[in-house]
């Protein structure tokens, strides 16, 4: 029987064993001093030299990062609608509304257009997300922030060393989040790592995420336990030291299939940016959900539909909108492949799989 192909793999291996295991022998296994290390580590090899804040999840740092810069109640935050449901959530949670609005069709993105024509009296901030490790057209939404006096936040979860204009993401708005999922592009098992512009909002942040206190019982505020562990900064600093090669293979994967995919539209990337490929994402213009199924169960190539439900259409959210590029991504889009630990057979098969499929139902 052929192996299948998974549609992702999280890459552990001996290193992150030993670093995970000196941490035990350490006895400090709560936020200490591999969280501080990993932190200064993340600035430096991925933000610029940015300062970093690291919480327990993405979603943490999202939220946390809201909240450490004034995001509340009567605010609004213009976010996608076509993404995973943390960034909107991350909003609502601060007591503020995410208005949804539509992405440009060809790399999944906020629309520039689409964000001038939602922002209101109350809009406090624009935050893109970086979809799949494709940035978001920073040129265009840092100018219209600039232009109605708006904060410019980042949802770099997919994004881990992509580029736009040859500066990282992470570095545009006030604080940027980086998501640690074991299916990122590096992990640390969970977890989340902010990178913030200014003093105040690292501050804010860094208290937010210890129950309000710097020194142990001088509570400066209502905070709560969005703690990393040094047991994760353990993992995610060793996976610092590789996710550059990692991306590499991921690009030269997604290459290989660009170069040979047929019947399908691979991703586009734009002149102004690197693509990271957390997600190596098609559109199948008919029957996606029949083309996905044939993929995984008639050739065992992993896949995923990312995201079938526009965060507007969620029971959580429930709001009446117009946004035909979201509604058509979410129909089209389904995601193959592309992880470092694929070999140049899986390509094949996956090339081989999706020809077959393609034509089948042509």
């Amino acid at each position: 029987m052929v192996q299948p192909i998974p549609a992702a793999k999280p890459i552990i291996g001996q290193e992150e064993r030993e670093a995970v295991d000196r941490v035990m022998r350490s006895g400090m296994l709560a936020q200490g001093p591999e969280v501080a290390s990993f932190e200064q580590e993340f600035g430096a090899a991925l933000v610029s030299g940015r300062a970093c804040v690291a919480t327990n999840s993405g979603t943490s740092g999202l939220h946390l990062g809201l909240l450490a810069a004034g995001v509340g109640p009567g605010d609004e935050v213009i976010v996608p609608s076509f993404t995973f449901a943390a960034t909107a959530n991350s909003v609502a949670l601060t007591g503020a509304t995410p208005v949804f609005v539509d992405i440009e069709p060809t790399y999944f993105c906020l629309s520039p257009a689409a964000v001038e024509a939602a922002i209101t009296e109350k809009t406090k901030a624009i935050m893109p997300v970086h979809l799949f490790g494709h940035p978001a057209n920073m040129t265009e939404l840092g100018a219209i922030a600039a232009k109605h006096g708006l904060h410019l936040y980042e949802d770099a979860a997919q994004a881990h060393g992509a580029t736009w204009n040859g500066a990282p993401v992470g570095t545009f708005g006030e604080f940027a989040m980086f998501s640690l999922y074991p299916t990122k592009n590096m992990t640390s098992g969970e977890g989340g790592m902010n990178s913030v512009a200014n003093a105040d909002i690292e501050r804010r942040m860094r208290l937010l995420r210890n129950q309000g206190m710097l020194k142990q019982y001088e509570n400066e505020l209502v905070g709560v336990n969005n703690r990393m562990t040094d047991l994760h900064a353990a993992i995610g600093r060793v996976q610092l030291t590789k996710v550059g090669g990692w991306t590499k293979q991921r690009q030269e994967n997604a290459s290989f299939l660009d170069a040979n995919l047929q019947g399908v539209a691979v991703p586009a990337v734009a002149a102004e940016a690197t693509h990271v490929y957390h997600q190596y994402t098609i559109r199948v213009t008919d029957d996606r959900d029949g083309f996905a199924d044939a993929l995984r169960n008639e050739h065992g190539v992993g896949c995923g539909v990312y995201y079938p439900i526009p965060n507007h259409r969620l029971p959580s959210f429930k709001r009446e909108l117009d946004l035909p590029e979201t509604e058509k991504a979410a129909a089209e889009v389904l995601s193959l492949p592309v992880h470092p630990s694929l070999s140049e057979e899986d390509l094949n098969r996956i090339v081989t799989a999706v020809a077959t499929v393609a034509k089948a139902g042509a």
